[in-house]
């Protein structure tokens, strides 16, 4: 199987998923740190969209991804398909198929630096507001 076929690219006329907001304004009502949007359909193709944030501290991590958890199922239903990272709360990286919510400590998020690393990708915040 071709990656193509098991990763066909995301239509670039897609919207974001509304799960992706709901996640982001539950990291944002949890006091996530920089909570933004990253539209990944035309980017990465994989995916259509990363919500990004962090907590100052481990345990912040885990109220961010218990909230975001909780919210995105109450309001959609959905639950994750998969989730990495509940071991040390460092990075805890929720995969929901068309949407990946990343939850860092601040200075993994710093490290790793995903908007630098995909910073053609159109951002919001939390509430839709632009960015750019």
């Amino acid at each position: 199987m071709t990656d193509t076929a098991r990763y066909p690219r995301a239509r670039s006329d897609r919207k974001l998923p509304e799960a992706c907001s709901v996640a982001a304004r539950a990291a944002d009502a949890k006091q996530g740190v920089s909570t933004v949007i990253l539209s990944m359909s035309q980017t990465l193709g994989v995916t259509d969209a990363f919500v990004i944030t962090s907590g100052r501290n481990s345990r912040q991590v885990r109220t961010i991804y218990e909230e975001v958890e909780r919210q995105v199922k109450q309001a959609t239903g959905r639950a994750p398909e998969s989730v990495e990272g509940r071991d040390d709360f460092g990075w805890v990286l929720m995969d929901y198929g068309d949407f990946v919510v990343h939850v860092f400590l601040e200075q993994t998020r710093s490290y790793y630096d995903l908007e630098r690393l995909w910073g053609d990708a159109p951002r919001t915040g939390p509430y839709g507001e632009s960015d750019e």
